[in-house]
């Protein structure tokens, strides 16, 4: 099935909003709702229905009968990556930014990142964040050291997140660098872009100020909620991806270290291996786990130990610990 596309007449937008959408029926809404209540007005949200068997698209299209400013793409089935670059092969506006269709936004967001990028003339303008979830809400602070691209290129593998959330980005960069979306992951994609842009001598600016909810735990639908062994095989794709892409880079090994040590960590925390499946995935990145300094030094150690055989002791404690909390 070929993407739906809506042509929209007149003048390009300020800003493109995009929202992959699967299976998002319960808190599609909100999260919609949310952007058309921006205080700026000049913005399109393109709306991709990635095949969602539930009731999202009809929920897409309602928004598009009721506001212009909706332009809804149905596709089929192809993951995450695939539905953002979509969206971002139909946008129109100067600047574009990402939601997830089970988290919602600030009304100021878009007059607020958009007059920063104005003002500095910036290809990419950061900001901080929220993360919301059964404890309540955590305010996160994203101000890099600097604001070199080297420099935000290398946190992004230490203390900033690599979502495409908090950034807006000017859509022009990501035709001069060549930068897509890669079909073949569907979980950290927007670090994958983030990186392929802060390759190059982007002008990036930061404004101190929170303006997007990530709602974590919301979603049973997210890769991050199950792990198998075809989850094993995506997370080794990505570190192939990210290996080839900072190849030669300063940001090399620390970038290969930090995923990694996310990809045994991940599996750690699944518990679907035995000891000596774990040595067998794991062992030849024991290395890199001192070279990540984002897990604790605790998380380290039970990985580094993982490694020689402790596997499923140290899982039982850390299950343990879970329940107690």
């Amino acid at each position: 099935m070929e993407n739906k596309v809506e042509k929209s007449g007149g003048p390009a937008p300020k800003v493109s909003v995009i929202v992959p959408v699967y299976k998002a029926e319960k808190y599609l809404r909100k999260c919609v709702d949310s952007i058309l209540a921006q205080t700026f007005r000049d913005f399109e949200v393109l709306l991709v229905d990635d095949g969602s068997p539930d009731k999202s698209g009809e929920i897409c299209e309602e928004y598009a009968k009721k506001d212009p400013r909706v332009r809804v793409f149905h596709k089929e089935n192809g993951g995450v990556s695939s539905a953002r670059q979509c969206g971002l092969d139909n946008a129109r506006g100067e600047y574009t930014i990402h939601a997830d269709p089970d988290d919602w936004v600030e009304p100021k967001m878009l007059e607020e990142l958009y007059a920063k990028a104005k003002a500095e003339d910036a290809d990419m303008v950061i900001c901080d964040y929220y993360v919301n979830d059964r404890r309540g809400q955590r305010y996160v602070r994203q101000q890099p050291s600097a604001l070199d691209h080297e420099t935000v290129l290398r946190e992004l593998f230490q203390q900033l997140h690599g979502s495409c959330c908090n950034k807006l980005v000017r859509r022009a960069c990501y035709r001069e660098y060549n930068v897509s979306f890669p079909l073949e992951i569907s979980f950290c994609e927007d670090v994958y872009v983030n990186v392929s842009l802060l390759k190059h001598a982007i002008k990036v600016v930061y404004h101190p100020k929170a303006y997007y909810h990530y709602v974590n735990g919301n979603n049973p639908n997210s890769i991050v909620r199950s792990y198998t062994q075809a989850t094993y095989d995506h997370d080794m794709r990505l570190l192939g991806l990210l290996d080839k892409l900072t190849q030669g880079m300063p940001c090399h090994d620390l970038c290969f270290a930090h995923f990694a040590v996310m990809s045994m960590s991940r599996a750690f925390d699944a518990g679907i291996y035995t000891n000596k499946e774990f040595i067998i995935l794991f062992s030849d990145y024991r290395s890199y786990i001192k070279k990540d300094p984002v897990p604790s030094l605790i998380r380290r150690a039970s990985l580094w130990l993982s490694c020689v055989g402790l596997y499923r002791p140290l899982l039982k404690l850390y299950k343990l610990k879970k329940k107690m909390l």
